[in-house]
């Protein structure tokens, strides 16, 4: 009974924030995917370093540093980089499936290309890509960019089409690195 009190105490403090308004809040941290560590383990991979993330050369700095849905702000626990958040998905993943080695010959980075949410009243997108590039023993065996996006219904209250928007925002992380996983190029990259 207490622990149900305290659950419904915590919702409604952050519904207050959606109602309020202008807020600004630090995403959680990525957790392992249940289906990307299968993909990983089915993948036939070495085990692999996580390098560097980071903005693509060109970039707006504030498409890595936050993430604006209606008047709320949010941000990545990472330096406040989204491009680092990628990179901690995919070590997530690579951690809980057995195959992250930091002194792995074969090194995984990327450069975040875009990052969009829009919770506009009826229909919510968003968008996330990056360029990823393998790396083993210092040469280049994979360089391309991936893309994901969704769209959904966004409700006209904000207390409903924030928290959703997010959700479906930080979503596409998980999408991008499972598209990474699928993609042939990169499983004969990091092929044992």
């Amino acid at each position: 009974m207490v622990r149900l009190r305290g659950a419904a105490a915590a919702l409604a403090c952050v519904a207050a924030v959606f109602l309020v308004g202008c807020a600004q809040v630090k995403v959680a941290p990525p957790t392992a995917s249940i289906d990307n560590v299968q993909k990983v383990k089915a993948s036939g991979m070495d085990a692999a370093a996580v390098g560097e993330f980071k903005l693509a050369p060109g970039r707006s700095a504030s498409l890595d540093q936050r993430v604006s849905i209606r008047s709320n702000t949010f941000y990545s626990p990472f330096d406040s980089s989204f491009a680092k958040y990628l990179g901690e998905t995919l070590r997530e993943d690579l951690r809980a499936a057995g195959l992250l080695e930091p002194g792995s010959r074969t090194t995984i980075s990327g450069e975040l290309t875009d990052s969009m949410v829009d919770a506009s009243i009826g229909q919510g997108k968003g968008a996330l890509a990056a360029r990823f590039i393998v790396q083993k023993e210092g040469r280049t065996s994979f360089d391309k960019e991936l893309k994901v996006g969704s769209s959904w219904d966004s409700s006209f209250v904000g207390a409903v089409a924030i928290p959703a928007a997010i959700n479906q925002y930080m979503a596409l992380y998980r999408a991008l690195v499972a598209q990474l996983l699928d993609d042939p190029d990169f499983r004969k990259a990091v092929a044992r």
